[in-house]
C-alpha cells in the first residue's frame, strides 16, 4: 500500500465503503464521542458515498435485539437491507466480503461503532489480505476515549490510514473543476459541515443579493 505520493489518496472508482453496526445498543455505551457527532458525520460520509456512486455496504449484528440501523443512515439507501450478522468480526461473514471482492475494489473505508472491536477486527483482516484499508475515525466510536485512542493506534500499527469523513469527500472530489459531483459535495456540506456549512449558506446568500441587486 502507498503511503506517499498520489496514490496515496483515495480514488471513488477503487473505494468501497462499509458502514458497520450504526445501532441504539452500539450507541448507548458510546463514550468516546458525542453521539450526535458521530450520526451527523456518519450520515455526511454515507452521502457522499453515494454522490460519487462508491459502493456502501451497510451491515448490522443481531440487529433483533441491537437495534437497526439508525435512522437517517438508512434514508441514505432505502432500498438496501443491511447485513445482520452473527459474526463480531464483519470480515469473517461471507455476505460482506463477497461483495467487496467482486467489486474488484482495493480502497476499503470502514466506519464503525464499536472502535475497538468491530472496526479493528475486520481493518486488521483485510489489511492481512492486501486491502488498502482506510479507517473514518470520526464517523465511529468506542466505550471511551481510551478505547477509541488504543484501537486507532492498533489498526495504524498493522497498517490503517486513519482519515475523517470529510478528509474522504475532499480526496474523492480532488478538483472543483470536476462539476458532475461539485454540487452534490455542495449539498452535502451544507447539509453536515457545521461551521463550514454556515460559512458556505452565508457566502450563497451574499451570491444571491449580489444577483438580485444586479439584476
Amino acid at each position: 500500500m502507498p503511503k506517499n505520493g498520489l496514490d496515496a489518496l483515495l480514488r471513488p472508482e477503487d473505494s468501497i465503503l462499509v458502514l458497520i453496526d450504526h445501532q441504539p445498543y452500539q450507541f448507548a455505551n458510546l463514550n468516546s464521542h458525542e453521539p450526535t457527532m458521530i450520526t451527523n458525520n456518519v450520515v455526511g460520509l454515507a452521502k457522499t458515498a453515494k454522490v460519487f456512486n462508491v459502493p456502501t455496504i451497510l451491515t448490522t449484528v443481531l440487529a433483533e435485539r441491537g437495534g437497526h440501523l439508525i435512522k437517517g443512515l438508512q434514508d441514505v439507501f432505502p432500498d438496501q437491507k443491511p447485513v445482520d450478522r452473527s459474526f463480531i468480526n464483519t470480515w469473517q461473514d461471507t455476505n460482506v466480503t463477497d461483495v467487496v471482492r467482486k467489486s474488484g475494489r482495493k480502497q476499503l473505508i470502514l466506519a464503525a461503532l464499536w472502535t475497538e472491536i468491530c472496526l479493528a477486527m475486520p481493518a486488521i483482516q483485510a489489511l492481512g489480505e492486501g486491502y488498502q484499508v482506510f479507517v473514518v475515525t470520526d464517523a465511529s466510536g468506542g466505550v471511551s476515549v481510551e478505547a477509541h485512542d488504543m484501537a486507532v493506534r492498533r489498526m495504524v500499527q498493522a497498517g490503517a490510514v486513519p482519515i475523517t469523513w470529510l478528509a474522504v469527500l475532499g480526496e474523492w472530489q480532488r478538483d472543483w473543476a470536476r462539476e458532475e459531483t461539485a454540487a452534490g459535495v455542495a449539498g452535502v456540506v451544507l447539509e453536515h459541515g457545521g461551521a463550514s456549512a454556515v460559512a458556505f449558506a452565508w457566502e450563497m446568500q451574499l451570491l444571491a443579493a449580489g444577483a438580485k441587486a444586479g439584476g
